[in-house]
């Protein structure tokens, strides 16, 4: 398994690629620098947004991101308040791109 990189240093290298793609994103929840969860909600500005978390696999052993909730915004919105109310620690970065990318394939981000 690869060390974990601190998760305060990991936002902020994701804002800045995100913005050198020129994908405007928000940090709308600050965590905890070193070992907060990140969600990574991207809105396609349609009423429909896919909020995004990272987890481990086991199978694969390998860290990947998984689908926290997709479908209209409100209810994503809804999902991701619930999420912060269990984990005050929770970092939520939100994307708005009508193409939905987020990124999270790419090379150093996918896991």
């Amino acid at each position: 398994m690869q060390p974990r990189l601190a998760s305060g240093l990991w936002v902020s290298a994701y804002l800045a690629r995100l913005r050198l793609e020129g994908i405007p994103v928000f940090l709308t929840a600050r965590g905890d620098d070193t070992a907060g969860a990140v969600i990574v909600k991207c809105a396609t500005l349609d009423g429909q947004a896919r909020a995004l978390q990272r987890s481990y696999d086991f199978a694969r052993d390998a860290r990947i991101w998984m689908v926290l909730a997709e479908g209209a915004e409100a209810d994503v919105d809804q999902a991701i308040r619930t999420a912060r109310k269990h984990d005050p620690d929770l970092w939520v970065l939100e994307i708005e791109d009508r193409a939905g990318r987020t990124l999270l394939e790419d090379p150093g981000l996918d896991g």
